[in-house]
């Protein structure tokens, strides 16, 4: 059994274990590299997630266009819209309406 001393040089690898080795080095630089930038991409959408986007619709004030003499027969909220069912006179009709603004998003109509 041989001891091995710290002041012991290493022998050169052959020319065929050593590009091996150089190609091992490189695929681990890369997989690391390419690992990170995923973590990055992760750990930044969950802050994007947790901290951006609008804050809560509460307080909100806001007037919704509709035709005159119009009478809103329903109404349903899904997140930031709302969907509403509103008869003119005889017509009834399905508007789509954004929360923050009050703008009208698209009008069905719906045939009797």
């Amino acid at each position: 059994m041989t001891i091995k001393d710290d002041n012991d040089v290493e022998e050169p690898l052959d020319p065929a274990t050593e590009r091996v080795r150089r190609k091992m080095v490189r695929l681990l630089v890369v997989s690391i590299g390419v690992m990170t930038i995923g973590l990055m991409a992760v750990l930044a959408a969950v802050v994007y997630r947790t901290v951006g986007g609008p804050g809560p619709l509460d307080g909100i004030e806001t007037t919704i266009a509709l035709p005159a003499g119009s009478e809103v027969l329903e109404t349903s909220l899904d997140g930031r819209q709302a969907l509403l069912r509103v008869r003119n006179g005889a017509d009834v009709s399905l508007y789509l309406v954004s929360l923050t603004d009050g703008s009208v998003t698209a009008r069905y109509a719906l045939p009797q």
